[in-house]
């Protein structure tokens, strides 16, 4: 219907806006939004998987074209998240959906008090890794984290990774962000794959999406070095939380028709 073409891209281009200026806003925004409009919690995780991939290699793009793009950090995080995608991706076919959804919304609360807390430990001390060797076993956890969240709700894993990186591999929440987006390209490739060999991709969906959230990111990665950390953090919150909401009481109606 015309009606949810438009839908589907005004949701891609928010999405888009927001995985560039927050790291978040592919799976966060698109699951929720997908199951709104009648799709099944696991046909709005797959495809918002192939979305994603097409959001977060536009937004890196972007941010390699003005040199915030670290490989090294986005080799170390993206190559475990690779692997747990998959696992997170299996996982999906043996949870009923309200539990995705339930699990969607303690996910993005959890996050919120991740960057709350990293937000605390800012003026004290710090005791994050300060050279590569020591980064690499937070780096490791870090991304499989993100990878198997991304696999399992259909979230690129920015809204995992972002909070991590701060609090544990010490990084500031613009280089968070950019950092994030790099890997979520590895972690949306891999989900993709996975979703599709099971069948929960939709494709035309996932490329109208991913065509919308296209154009989103070049605005959001542009506009982010602009913007002021506490802006960006307090958004970044904001937005988990709006997102908590909507999916825990979509949980509860589909458990409770």
């Amino acid at each position: 219907m015309p009606w949810d073409l438009g839908i589907l891209v005004l949701g891609g281009v928010i999405s888009g806006l927001l995985a560039g200026i927050l790291g978040i806003g592919g799976g966060s925004v698109l699951v929720p939004l997908m199951v709104s409009l009648g799709f099944t919690p696991i046909q709005a995780i797959g495809t918002s998987s192939l979305a994603i991939l097409l959001t977060s290699l536009s937004g890196s793009v972007q941010n390699w074209r003005m040199g915030y793009i670290d490989w090294h950090k986005i080799g170390l995080l993206g190559l475990p998240a690779l692997l747990s995608a998959q696992i997170g991706a299996a996982l999906t076919q043996y949870l009923p959906a309200h539990w995705l959804l339930f699990g969607f919304a303690a996910l993005m609360l959890t996050n919120i008090y991740l960057v709350g807390l990293k937000q605390q430990l800012i003026g004290v001390k710090s005791t994050t890794p300060s050279t590569n060797q020591q980064k690499l076993l937070p780096g490791i956890l870090t991304g499989s984290l993100a990878g198997l969240v991304a696999g399992l709700v259909g979230v690129g894993g920015g809204a995992i990774m972002v909070p991590l990186q701060m609090l544990l591999l010490g990084e500031t929440i613009k280089v968070a962000i950019q950092t994030s987006l790099g890997v979520v390209v590895l972690t949306a490739i891999s989900a993709t794959i996975g979703h599709s060999l099971n069948g929960h991709v939709l494709f035309s969906q996932g490329i109208i999406l991913g065509i919308g959230g296209l154009l989103g990111a070049q605005f959001g990665t542009r506009y982010l070095p602009k913007l002021p950390d506490a802006l960006v953090s307090n958004l970044f919150r904001l937005t988990l939380f709006l997102i908590s909401i909507y999916s825990f009481f979509k949980g509860i109606s589909i458990n409770h028709p």
